[in-house]
């Protein structure tokens, strides 16, 4: 049984993107990371906390779950809730996680899954190399180093410039509460 609460959610929604990309070609280890890394960087952006709670790391792949390898070989070993399935595409070795069981969604709101779901639904057309590759244009992953944690807050940042409706947005907030001068 998965030791806290942050780690029986992060569990839970390893089951529950494992199970919605079962029937994704692409789907392994990196997918899984990326799923819910922007996931929970999306989730801390709009409804200012993450879901899981897990710490992420930049590895050379792109955002990872720090805590990902202890979890999963709890829910293997121990809960039985998960295997990894190891198999080639391509010539690429690719670990693919299976859920076993159903996910227990009951500490997740609506809006936490439909985030989740959002982001399977953008990433599932992409490889692992692409989903990857998309990764590495985040500011948090740009502004660390391997091994480094990926602070939450870097959802607010960008490299792009703003949008002309992001530039109204920022004008009409900065009235709202008199920043303008």
């Amino acid at each position: 049984m998965a030791v806290n609460k942050e780690e029986k959610r992060l569990s839970e929604m390893i089951l529950y993107v494992s199970k919605k990309m079962a029937d994704d070609m692409y789907f392994g280890q990196v997918k899984l990371n990326k799923v819910l890394f922007f996931s929970d960087f999306t989730a801390y952006g709009l409804l200012g906390r993450t879901i899981t709670a897990a710490d992420y790391q930049h590895l050379d792949e792109g955002p990872a779950v720090r805590r990902m390898l202890p979890v999963q070989r709890e829910m293997k070993d121990e809960e039985r809730s998960l295997a990894i399935e190891p198999r080639s595409l391509w010539g690429f070795r690719q670990d693919r996680p299976v859920s076993l069981r159903d996910p227990d969604l009951s500490d997740f709101s609506g809006a936490e899954i439909a985030i989740v779901d959002e982001w399977i639904d953008r990433l599932r057309p992409m490889t692992a190399k692409e989903a990857s590759l998309f990764s590495h244009d985040t500011f948090g992953w740009r502004m660390t180093t391997k091994g480094e944690s990926i602070d939450p807050r870097s959802a607010f940042l960008s490299w792009g410039d703003p949008t002309p409706a992001e530039i109204a947005r920022g004008q009409a907030l900065a009235k709202q509460y008199d920043l303008m001068a």
